[in-house]
């Protein structure tokens, strides 16, 4: 995006969306977004003089990666973190804490807010984890010399053909987005053929492989796990996680079927904070007794236990006899299975899986998991899963070994960043 007109007329566009998303935005998750105005303006602490590696990670599934390979990073590198959600934000404080790592929201796409932005920190170069391009922004760091690298890059369905109807409209539309990055990092050998059917050279497109597969163990969380084991009481744990929208009631009504408390703890995590109430309405109604995890439950007798606290999920896996992946009965893309596959957990998952389309094919060829269609299917699947142990046990054992054989994107995106790490 160099034309000065094309740069102010694409401001502008930012600008109106942003006004019209507004009141929609702080109507429904006001009291999320509005605190984290001044950031996503640009504006915060006073400058940081430290040069730091920037990794930019949309929300939490990118922050996981984020902080894989930045444990690979020398310790004594500072870090730039950023984020567009808040529910990222949280857990980049929580899977950074440990490093010398500064956490800020990405800012708006807006001249004046990048401006602030980068006057406050020194990127020495930008890491965009799995993609987010933003023209206004790589175009800025262009300008400045800084180099824009890739890494676990993908191009989902929907942005393939989203992408490509605009290129057959303006061929020279896309050069905003992708010709101020240096490398692309990709997934699959597929993510990286669509990248080149979209006008990106060929040598500047590598695949290291998915960095999700090489996720580290969860940081130990043993007053949890006690609490979980005592409130089971000797029942198997059924862990539903990173529910969304429309599948908590087929979570619910499905453990009913399978036989409910008497047959096993519900554990149901839902994905984005700010629904934990309405999920905890739905349990009621549900007649179930469920207690929220940040009430400090002690009841023996419960049969559903609301996991309303962030960072705790992947630990539980551990526990879990069965576990149900969100955001896969619904058309949302679904969620990481890798977080339980890694236990030797018997993973079910819906139809939806499109945000992970090459780990669900691993999965698929591999009958490392369960697919369901709908609330019916997953009932039978609890059934099958609790009442059969051994059949279960066989079933989580294949997607933990899928895993480890999976193994070496790690290395193969530091190989690649080297270049850019040693300047």
């Amino acid at each position: 995006m160099r034309h000065p007109v094309a740069r102010l007329l694409y401001q502008v566009g930012v600008a109106l969306t942003l006004l019209g998303a507004g009141p929609f935005l702080l109507a429904s998750k006001g009291r999320h977004y509005l605190a984290t105005l001044t950031g996503r303006l640009g504006g915060g602490s006073a400058p940081d003089p430290t040069p730091r590696l920037w990794l930019h990670a949309v929300s939490v599934g990118e922050v996981a990666v984020a902080a894989t390979l930045a444990r690979a990073l020398p310790p004594e590198l500072p870090l730039l973190v950023t984020t567009v959600t808040p529910t990222g934000q949280e857990r980049a404080r929580v899977a950074f804490s440990q490093q010398r790592a500064a956490i800020a929201y990405l800012p708006f796409d807006l001249g004046f807010a990048l401006r602030r932005f980068l006057g406050r920190f020194r990127p020495t170069a930008l890491v965009l984890v799995e993609g987010d391009y933003w023209p206004l922004l790589l175009a800025r760091l262009a300008e400045r010399d800084l180099p824009i690298v890739v890494v676990n890059g993908r191009v989902s369905d929907r942005s393939f053909g989203r992408l490509a109807a605009l290129a057959g409209r303006w061929p020279r539309l896309l050069d905003a987005f992708f010709a101020p990055v240096a490398r692309f990092g990709m997934q699959t050998g597929e993510d990286a053929r669509r990248l080149e059917a979209l006008g990106v050279p060929a040598e500047r497109v590598r695949v290291t492989g998915n960095l999700k597969y090489e996720t580290t163990a969860p940081a130990d969380q043993p007053d949890l796990l006690s609490l979980v084991r005592r409130l089971a009481a000797g029942r198997p744990v059924l862990v539903a996680g990173s529910t969304m929208a429309g599948e908590e009631e087929a979570v619910l009504g499905a453990f009913r079927r399978a036989g409910g408390g008497g047959r096993a703890l519900l554990v149901l995590a839902p994905r984005h904070p700010e629904r934990f109430a309405e999920v905890e309405r739905l349990v009621a109604r549900s007649g179930l007794a469920a207690a929220r995890r940040s009430g400090s439950p002690a009841a023996a007798d419960l049969e559903v236990l609301l996991l309303d606290t962030l960072g705790e999920l992947a630990a539980l896996y551990a526990l879990a006899e069965v576990a149900f992946i969100g955001g896969t009965l619904v058309p949302k893309g679904g969620h990481n299975p890798l977080e339980a596959a890694r236990f030797g957990v018997p993973v079910v998952v819906g139809p939806s899986m499109e945000n992970f389309r090459e780990i669900a094919d691993a999965f698929d060829h591999a009958r490392a998991w369960r697919r369901v269609a709908d609330a019916a299917e997953l009932a039978t699947a609890f059934d099958q899963l609790l009442g059969e142990p051994a059949a279960a046990r066989e079933l989580g054992a294949r997607g933990a070994g899928l895993i480890e054989a999976n193994r070496g994107a790690l290395t193969r995106t530091l190989e690649m960043l080297g270049p850019w790490l040693a300047t």
